[in-house]
């Protein structure tokens, strides 16, 4: 079943020249983890916002196609009622984060809190989502007092402890270190493992190549490639659309040129050494296997 489905969408925003989704088509499975990549200004933020309905509701615009979410269709529901199903991270915890509660967890609590919940469960569900997501440390801390790291933690918490069925998350670790990047991706991996689906917009093609399980490549408001990790960072016109390719394969590429054969690309890291110990005929210990 599919989560998302959207078919031929076209929109331009109220002030553009030219349209920055062009016949966009797309299906997204129930529990899947779809990654949205491609070049600055292809197109990836207006899709989320076209999932989460904010296209043409609150940016304006002129639209065609359908984007449904659960069989629903988001142009012809209230935002309000879309947003209880699709959670949406932005790019910047600051613009997540309410900004009017003085913990991490009345920040957590505050959601739920407006949409009338019964405290007893309120506490239930954040103790639970603080201890899913390792954040009790930060319970009683203001969330703006906490780094750019520990920040994106919280506000994914804040999200997921509002269990919706679909997560729209744009580019959360743009701004974050190798170990902030870390700690949020094992919250993504919470997620997926919850059965969430998910649409996540992010440049670090090593955690895409880990994590996701559809790809799909935008340029000039269009999808130009679509598939798994392994079809998409092999398919050579990654380069065309300027895709970072994640760096076990740029380095399997590199010995491909040495003439070390390779029956498919690796994309992760586990993929090229389990490859190379194949061609090597290296055991698990790095030791050459004796006939």
């Amino acid at each position: 079943m599919d989560s998302i489905k959207i078919t031929d969408l076209t929109y331009r925003y109220p002030t553009a020249d030219e349209d920055v989704l062009r016949h966009v088509s797309l299906s997204v499975e129930k529990g899947q983890l779809c990654a949205v990549v491609g070049a600055n200004g292809s197109g990836k933020t207006t899709l989320c916002n076209a999932i989460r309905g904010f296209v043409p509701k609150f940016y304006k615009g002129e639209i065609s196609g359908e984007v449904l979410v659960n069989g629903k269709d988001v142009q012809r529901e209230e935002i309000g009622i879309t947003a209880l199903e699709v959670g949406f991270v932005f790019q910047n915890p600051f613009t997540q984060i309410s900004g009017i509660t003085d913990t991490v967890y009345e920040e957590l609590a505050y959601g739920l809190e407006n949409m009338g919940v019964e405290p007893a469960e309120i506490e239930r569900r954040v103790e639970e989502i603080m201890g899913l997501t390792k954040i009790e440390a930060f319970r009683d801390r203001d969330p703006y007092q906490l780094s750019g790291g520990q920040q994106q933690r919280v506000a994914l918490a804040a999200v997921l402890v509002m269990n919706q069925d679909v997560f729209v998350i744009d580019e959360p670790t743009s701004q974050l270190d190798p170990q902030s990047t870390d700690d949020v991706f094992e919250i993504i991996r919470l997620m997926k493992n919850m059965g969430k689906t998910i649409v996540l917009v992010e440049h670090k093609m090593e955690q895409i190549a880990e994590y996701a399980d559809k790809v799909v490549v935008m340029d000039q408001g269009q999808i130009v490639l679509e598939g798994t990790p392994e079809e998409v960072f092999s398919d050579p016109r990654c380069e065309e659309y300027h895709i970072r390719l994640p760096q076990c394969t740029r380095i399997a590429l590199e010995l491909k040129k040495e003439g070390i054969g390779f029956e498919k690309l690796p994309v992760t890291v586990r993929e090229t050494v389990e490859t190379i110990q194949a061609i090597t005929g290296a055991g698990k210990d790095g030791q050459e296997r004796k006939g």
